[in-house]
């Protein structure tokens, strides 16, 4: 259960601190009209993640008698995993692209969430299969992973829209930019324990 609990530690902090369309939306709503609505933004996945994911659970369960597919997957997601490490490693400034919208920060968040290629992939080679292998142990090694998955990730964003509507100069702070290339090598270390749950799978 603990294997669990802290990969939803992990990428939950990684998947709210590092920059991307739905943390850009957290940012550009708290500078442009208040941390409120940036707050919202960040809690949008509350309603667009659910259809994600059972469409994530859906295609791996139609899959989940053929453990040499499963096994490519958990490979694909190791890439994914390795790729977006390597993003944050090798980051050196914090760049945001900022739009000049009007309110409705939630429904916003949640047509950003839903049309934005990354969660659906995300869902489908790493968040899927954890969900599935937690789920196979019990109920609670599931609950485990996703509720610090979840915590983490709508933390860290609020967290994030407080100190924006605060200072703005925050994206440019060197601890933040520290963090994330922290969590970048933690995700290479876990890409090489989910390509090596991949491969188990394919050798089956």
């Amino acid at each position: 259960m603990i294997e669990f609990f802290i990969t939803g530690i992990i990428l939950g902090l990684s998947a709210g601190i590092a920059p991307g369309a739905l943390l850009a939306l957290v940012i550009s709503e708290t500078i442009q009209h208040n941390i409120k609505s940036g707050i919202k933004v960040a809690l949008s996945p509350l309603a667009s993640d659910l259809p994600i994911i059972l469409s994530a659970l859906f295609v791996i369960s139609k899959l989940s008698t053929y453990k040499p597919i499963l096994g490519i997957i958990s490979i694909l997601g190791s890439f994914l995993l390795l790729y977006l490490g390597i993003v944050n490693i090798r980051m050196k400034n914090i760049q945001m692209e900022l739009k000049d919208t009007k309110p409705k920060s939630f429904l916003k968040g949640m047509i950003v969430n839903l049309t934005n290629p990354n969660p659906y992939l995300f869902w489908l080679v790493i968040g899927g299969p954890i969900i599935i292998k937690a789920y196979s142990v019990n109920a609670l090694s599931l609950l485990s992973f996703m509720l610090p998955f979840y915590i983490l990730l709508f933390g860290s964003q609020i967290l994030i829209a407080i100190l924006v509507g605060r200072s703005k100069s925050f994206l440019n702070d060197k601890i933040y930019l520290y963090s994330i290339r922290a969590l970048g090598l933690v995700l290479v270390i876990f890409a090489g324990i989910l390509f090596y749950d991949g491969v188990e799978l394919l050798t089956k």
